[in-house]
This record gives C-alpha cells, sequence and structure tokens, in this order.
C-alpha cells in the first residue's frame, strides 16, 4: 500500500454558498430515504416470517428495556442479573434509550438500525456527490455504499451495536477526506464507546489525522482510542463480568492458531478480503484511509472463533464506510498515478463500484424478500401466534431462540442453555430453536432444568411446546 498524503477535494466542495449547501442534500437524503425504507420493510420481512438469527435481538432489547426504566443494563438472557456491560463495552447504545421508551418493541431496533444505515449512506452520498462532481454518480455509489454486503448481511444478523459505528465512521472518515480534522476527531472519538475493539479503529483514524495535518490533534485522538479500548479490555469488563475476566480473551488470543496453523489461510478469510477488494476495484490499496481496516480484520482474522472469519453476520458493517471513502480518496488520487492505465482505470472507480454492487446484489440477503412467494405467510407462522398468545401476559419464561425475540417485549425471558431462576412458563421450539433433540418435550425440558417444581402442558403447535406452572 502506497502511504502518501490524503489529497484534498476539488474547490468546488468549499466555499459553497449557504443556499447550495442545503440543496445539496436533496439527493443524499433521497438515497437515505431509499435505504432506510428497503431495510425496515426487509425487518419486516423477516418479523412476519418469525425470522430470529440468534439470541442477539432479544439481549438488546432487554438491554434498552433497562436503560428506559433508567436501570443498570441487566440482560437476564445472559444470565440472571447479568451485567451486559461486563460482555460488550457500548455504552452509547443508551442513546437509543428514549427511542425504545416511545416504542417499547425489539422491532423498533430493526427500524434505528435501518435508519442508521440510512444516515451513513446519505452522508456519504453527498460527499461522493461533491468529490465526483455529478450528482447522479454521488447517487449511485451512495445506494452501492448503503446495498452494501457489509451492511446487507449485517441487517439479516438484525440488531447490533455496530448500527451506531456505521455513521459515525462515515461521519469522520467523510470529515477526513475533506481535510476537516476537527469534525473527523469529534465524530470519530465517541466510537469508544460503541464497542470496545472500535478504540483501535479510531486510533488508526488519528494516526492518520496526525500524519496528513502534522499537528497533535491526531495524535490525541490516537491516545483516547487506545486509551479507551485499554480501559475497556482490563478495567471495566473483568470488572462488571460475574467471571472476572473478559469474555472473550480466549477468543483473542493469536496462539491458539499455532495449533492448526491452516487456520490462518481459512477460505472463509479469503472470501472477505476478496468481496473487500471487488467492491472497490482494488482501488482501495492506494488510500491511506484503508489502513483504518486493520484492526478489525486483525481481532477477526487472529481469533479462533471461525465465526468471524467470514463475510457474513454483522462484523463487516464497520468496514464499508472505510472502503468507500477510501475508494473516493483513491479516485481522487488517480490523477497522480504514475501509470496511464492506472490513471485511465481509477477514473472509472465509482462506476466499478455500482457495477460490483449491482452484480453482487442477486447473492445478498436483501434479495431474500423480492422472490416469488416470499411474503406469503410462513408454514408455522400461525402455530407462532397461538402459542404466544397462550402465554400468561407478564409471566417468566425460559426459553431457546427460536421466539425468543418475540418474547420479549412483555415477558422476563431467560435462555435455556443455562442456569435461572424458576420462571413461570418454559417454551421450545422442537424444530428450529436450538434445544438438543434429546431434552425431549417441554415437559422434560422442565424436569430436567427445573425438578422441584411441577410443570403443565399448555399448548403443543407444529414443533413449538409451551407448559406452565
Amino acid at each position: 500500500m502506497t502511504i502518501t498524503p490524503i489529497r484534498a477535494l476539488p474547490t468546488t466542495v468549499t466555499g459553497m454558498p449557504g443556499r447550495h449547501r442545503a440543496t445539496g442534500w436533496i439527493a443524499p437524503c433521497v438515497v437515505g430515504v431509499i435505504v432506510a425504507t428497503t431495510y425496515i420493510v426487509y425487518a419486516a420481512w423477516q418479523w412476519s416470517q418469525f425470522v430470529v438469527k440468534s439470541w442477539d435481538l432479544s439481549i438488546f432489547t432487554q438491554l434498552l428495556d433497562s436503560y428506559a426504566r433508567v436501570q443498570p443494563p441487566i440482560v437476564n438472557i445472559k444470565g440472571d442479573g447479568y451485567n451486559l456491560l461486563g460482555d460488550h463495552f457500548h455504552p452509547l447504545l443508551a442513546l437509543i434509550a428514549p427511542v425504545y421508551a416511545i416504542a417499547p418493541h425489539a422491532f423498533t431496533l430493526l427500524v434505528v438500525q435501518a435508519v442508521c444505515f440510512a444516515v451513513a449512506a446519505a452522508v456519504f452520498a453527498r460527499t461522493a456527490t461533491h468529490s465526483l462532481g455529478t450528482v447522479a454518480g454521488g447517487v449511485l455509489i451512495g445506494l452501492a455504499f448503503g446495498f452494501s454486503w457489509g451492511l446487507q448481511y449485517a441487517a439479516e444478523a438484525q440488531f447490533h451495536e455496530i448500527a451506531l459505528a456505521v455513521p459515525l465512521i462515515t461521519l469522520s472518515l467523510s470529515a477526513l477526506f475533506e481535510r476537516r480534522d476537527l469534525a473527523t476527531v469529534l465524530w470519530a472519538a465517541p466510537l469508544v464507546f460503541v464497542k470496545e475493539d472500535l478504540g483501535l479503529t479510531v486510533a488508526i483514524i488519528g494516526l492518520l489525522v496526525a500524519y496528513r495535518s502534522r499537528k497533535p490533534l491526531g495524535i490525541w485522538l490516537t491516545v483516547w482510542g487506545v486509551g479507551w479500548f485499554a480501559i475497556a479490555v482490563f478495567i471495566v469488563l473483568p470488572i462488571l463480568n460475574p467471571q472476572g475476566s473478559w469474555a472473550y480473551a480466549s477468543n483473542a488470543n493469536p496462539l491458539t492458531l499455532l495449533a492448526g496453523p491452516g487456520a490462518l489461510f481459512h477460505p472463509s478469510k479469503g472470501l472477505t478480503l476478496t468481496l473487500l477488494l471487488v467492491i472497490s476495484g482494488g482501488l482501495i490499496l492506494r488510500s491511506p484511509i484503508a489502513l483504518g481496516l486493520l484492526p478489525t480484520l486483525a481481532w477477526r482474522f487472529l481469533s479462533s472463533n471461525h465465526g468471524y472469519w467470514g463475510p457474513s453476520w454483522h462484523y463487516s458493517a464497520v468496514l464499508m464506510p472505510i472502503v468507500f471513502v477510501a475508494l473516493l480518496d483513491a479516485i481522487n488520487r488517480g490523477p497522480t498515478a504514475r501509470w496511464a492505465w492506472l490513471r485511465n482505470y481509477s477514473r472509472h472507480g465509482a462506476a466499478i463500484a455500482v457495477t460490483a454492487a449491482a452484480v453482487l446484489l442477486p447473492t445478498l440477503p436483501l434479495w431474500s424478500f423480492l422472490t416469488p412467494n416470499s411474503w406469503d405467510p410462513p408454514e408455522r407462522g400461525d402455530a407462532a401466534t397461538t402459542i404466544l398468545d397462550a402465554i400468561p401476559g407478564g409471566a417468566s419464561v425460559e426459553t431457546d431462540i427460536g421466539l425468543m425475540s418475540y418474547l420479549v417485549d412483555d415477558h422476563d425471558a431467560y435462555w435455556l442453555g443455562i442456569s435461572n431462576p424458576t420462571p413461570d412458563c418454559i417454551l421450545i421450539d422442537r424444530i428450529a430453536g436450538g434445544t438438543p433433540h434429546e431434552w425431549g418435550s417441554a415437559l422434560d425440558v422442565a424436569t430436567r432444568l427445573h425438578p422441584g417444581a411441577t410443570y403443565h402442558a399448555i399448548a403443543t403447535q407444529s414443533g413449538y411446546e409451551l407448559a406452565c406452572q
């Protein structure tokens, strides 16, 4: 990678009259509306189909319910009385609490995430419009960003804390690209409160500011990022975690990979890297902004958890703003390339990104709700509704992930895979909930987990089983 200073934007970006600054947001806002609407519709489709990807949406719903009631972030799904700030360091999620208080529903989180992605897409579209010099180009590459594979997989995985990181990184790097150092720092600084590892990304942004400006502001941002990473990992998380240690320390130990060196070069890692290059036509290799990819890729690829290696789930969402702003920087630096072919290739960078996004679209999650019959009622939809209606109001429920997201709004939910207080009801999904098959029926599960309590079968529908005291 050639490390040269980030080039300034064309002069058309600066000195814009106020009226043009305002009208310059119209097309980007259209991009934002399209992105938000699409992801909200996709979330509604998932919800209508009773899609539960994991327990994470339920966990964050319980978290925000606690914040909305101005209480510590206790999440019983992770364990009775479990403080979620001992799992990951994400205090900035408290900002969403007022929204959840107005609409206390798990689906609210999916809408919030869609809006976060939309804000990022609008900001990037505006930056791209100014850089490329055309509204059409800015809109198209803005949509390519908004529907990039990293954001789509994050939407498929449902809500996670990185939803807040995507617009913050986009705002920070857009400011960096536009040589607005103070704005770069101010937008990057809160990232340390989104998730502990993002402190290292903040540190890289600080180094980029320092290298370009030759001023101490960037160094202070780097110190801020590294400092909060250390505080979160070595102080806050161990203190608040029930085990007294950082919950993911074992995953973060690269020495575990030495037992199987082949894992260092696993194909899923190659696929992730390939997709990062494909959506940028490889041009990000010419931009120092791409250095921001390294912290996230490092902790993922050096982890022993193979779930981090591939492109799916939400782990690549924070990479999308970095890739696309780095692409703009590479396009802007194209005229300085040594070789004529590279100068010519760089001029087509935006078209390459848009084409790549269009080609990848049929292979990505959003395509699933565009296929024929995708909105037909799910085979077990009526059964799920019947089971949920059979649960007494306000009852505590111990359950697998099958219908967990549909319980947390008005029930104290627990996950049956850990030790819990004796609940009022036990609900299992014997087809797709994750309860071991050998555990048997809901009554068998109740006997296994709470032998001193007496439960009665309440309802059985298409693999769903409910037993209550």
